[in-house]
C-alpha cells in the first residue's frame, strides 16, 4: 500500500489499464496516508472519503479501453475550485459552511477524464498569499518541517503530493501560487497559457494573469493531468479549441540545440544570497547541456509598481464589495490588497495596462533570441508558518504580502509559460526549485525542456531531494 503512494500517476494510470492495481486498493493507500499524516501538515482539509470510495468502485468495474486519462486516479482539488456536493470555502470563514450545488468546469473535466476527487486542499483566504493560512483551517506545514512553510497558495496540493496522500492534485496561479509551493515542498507545477484551462467563474474575465494548472511530482504526470483539465468554454475570453498536439505523448526536448538564458534575479528582484548562491551552483551543472547560454533577462522596468496596480484593479473588482459590506470579516492579506486597490486613479491604471503591454511584447522578443530561461522559482528559502511573509530580503523592505514573490508575478505579468521542477536541496537541505519559463502559446515546448531538464538533474547525483520523512510525520504532533 505504502508503494503505491510513490508510484507515478502515468505509471499507475497504466497499471490501472493492465488491471495489475486496483482503483479501490490505490485509493484506500491515499486515505490510509492521509490519515496517517495529515495531522502533522493540515493539507487535505476537506475529506470526501465516502463519494470517492464509491466512484473508485465504480471505476473498477468499468476498466476498459476507453477510458478517460484519470481513470482511477485520486485527484486532490484545491480549495478554490467548486465541488459539487464538497464544501468549499475560498479559505474564506463567510463561506465556512458552502457547500456548491454543481462543479466548476474544470473539475467536472477532471471527473470526466475518470479522475476521483478523494478531498479538498487547503489555501489562503482566497488564494491570496505566498504562505498558506486562514481562519477556516489554519496554516498547512511544510513536509520537510511542518513549522515552516509550504508556499501558497496551492501549498496544501503540492504537501498533499510530497506526502504521497495523493499522485495529482490541482492548483492555480496568480503571482506565483502554484510555482511557489512546488519550490518549497520539492513537486512539480504549471502555469499554462491563459485560457488554456478555462475559468468560467473568474469575475474579471479579461484578466490573463488568474490560470489554472496541473500539480504533481513530475513532469510527465503534470501533463497528465493537463490533458485532463484543459477544454473550450467560451464563457473565458481567452479560451480557444483544444490544440491535438498538446495533450499528445510528451517528448524531452533536445537541450543541446537549444539556447539558454539565465538570471538568478530576472535583473530587478530582491533574492536571498543562499539562493543565488545555489542557483548558479545549479546553472553551472546544467548549462553546458544546452548549444548556447547567457546570463541575461527581458526588461522588466518598473515592473512592481505595474502589477501592484493591476493586482489591485483585480483585488477591487473581485472583493470591492464584501469589503465594504463585511470589512472585519477578511483576512489581512485580501483586505489589505482591496484596500490598496481602491486608493488607485485613473491615470495610474491606465499607465500600468500600457506599461505591461510593452512588457509582455518585450519579453517576446527575448524569445527571438533564446529558446527558455531559466531563473529561481523562490527569493527566499521556506520561512515559519505564523509569518504572513518575510519581513525584508537582501536588505530590502517587503512592503507586502507580494513583494516578495518578484521572480514570480514579474513572469505572470509577461504572460509567460511556466514549469517549476525541483531541483535539489538549498543551503539549509530544504527543497530547490527552478522555473523553466517561456513565452505566452510555447505550453508543450515548455514541458519537453522541463522534462530534459528533470531528466538531467536526475542523472546528478548531488541534486537529488529525498522525500519527506513519512514515519517522522505519522509520529510528529498535530499542527493544528
Amino acid at each position: 500500500m505504502a508503494d503505491l503512494c510513490r508510484l507515478s500517476a502515468t505509471d499507475l494510470r497504466r497499471l490501472i489499464g493492465r488491471r495489475e492495481v486496483s482503483p479501490v486498493e490505490l485509493l484506500e493507500a491515499s486515505i490510509e496516508r492521509i490519515e496517517a499524516v495529515d495531522h502533522a501538515v493540515n493539507a487535505m482539509v476537506t475529506r470526501a472519503f465516502d463519494e470517492a470510495r464509491a466512484a473508485a468502485r465504480q471505476a473498477e468495474a468499468g476498466i476498459g479501453d476507453d477510458n478517460g486519462p484519470l481513470h482511477g486516479l485520486p485527484v486532490a482539488i484545491k480549495d478554490l475550485n467548486a465541488t459539487r456536493g464538497i464544501p468549499t470555502t475560498w479559505g474564506s470563514v463567510l463561506y465556512a459552511r458552502h457547500i456548491p450545488a454543481e462543479d466548476e468546469g474544470v473539475v467536472a473535466a477532471i471527473r470526466a477524464a475518470g479522475g476521483i476527487v478523494i478531498g479538498k486542499t487547503n489555501t489562503p483566504e482566497y488564494g491570496s498569499g505566498g504562505n498558506t493560512r486562514n481562519d477556516v483551517f489554519g496554516p498547512t506545514g511544510n513536509p520537510y518541517d511542518p513549522q515552516l512553510t509550504c508556499g501558497g497558495s496551492s501549498g496544501g496540493a503540492a504537501v498533499s503530493l510530497a506526502t504521497g496522500m495523493v499522485p495529482l492534485a490541482t492548483g492555480s496561479d496568480f503571482g506565483g501560487s502554484l510555482r511557489t509551493p512546488a519550490a518549497f515542498c520539492g513537486v512539480v507545477g504549471f502555469r499554462p497559457s491563459a485560457g488554456l484551462i478555462p475559468e468560467e467563474t473568474r469575475v474579471v474575465g479579461l484578466s490573463p494573469f488568474p490560470v489554472e494548472g496541473p500539480m504533481a511530482r513530475n513532469v510527465a504526470d503534470a501533463h497528465l493531468l493537463l490533458t485532463a483539465m484543459v477544454f473550450h468554454d467560451p464563457a473565458d475570453p481567452f479560451s480557444k479549441p483544444v490544440d491535438p498536439a498538446l495533450v499528445a505523448p510528451l517528448r524531452p526536448a533536445d537541450l543541446s540545440r537549444l539556447r539558454l538564458a539565465f538570471s538568478g534575479d530576472l535583473g530587478f528582484a530582491a533574492v536571498d544570497p543562499g539562493i543565488r548562491g545555489t542557483f548558479r551552483q545549479r546553472i553551472a551543472r546544467l548549462a553546458p547541456r544546452f548549444a548556447e547560454s547567457s546570463e541575461a533577462a527581458p526588461p522588466m522596468q518598473d515592473a512592481e509598481e505595474v502589477f501592484e496596480t493591476l493586482r489591485g484593479l483585480f483585488m477591487v473588482s473581485s472583493y470591492g464589495a464584501v469589503l465594504k459590506a463585511t470589512p472585519d470579516r477578511l483576512g489581512p492579506n485580501t483586505r489589505d490588497n482591496t484596500e490598496r486597490g481602491l486608493s488607485l486613479d485613473v491615470e495610474r491604471i491606465a499607465r500600468a495596462f500600457a506599461k505591461q503591454t510593452r512588457h509582455y511584447r518585450a519579453f517576446n522578443r527575448f524569445f527571438r533570441d533564446f529558446d527558455v530561461l531559466i531563473c529561481p522559482a523562490t527569493s527566499v528559502p521556506a520561512f515559519p508558518h505564523q509569518l504572513w511573509y518575510p519581513a525584508a530580503v537582501e536588505g530590502r523592505t517587503m512592503t507586502t504580502y507580494m513583494t516578495w514573490l518578484a521572480l514570480t508575478w514579474g513572469i505572470t505579468m509577461a504572460q509567460g509559460v511556466v514549469c517549476a521542477i525541483p531541483c535539489g536541496q538549498d543551503a539549509q537541505g530544504l527543497p530547490f526549485g527552478l522555473q523553466v519559463v517561456g513565452p505566452s502559446g510555447s505550453d508543450r515546448k515548455v514541458l519537453e525542456i522541463a522534462l530534459a531538464l528533470e531528466a538531467a538533474i536526475a542523472g546528478e547525483a548531488d541534486f537529488a531531494l529525498p522525500p519527506p520523512d513519512i514515519d517522522a510525520l505519522r509520529l510528529a504532533p498535530a499542527l493544528v
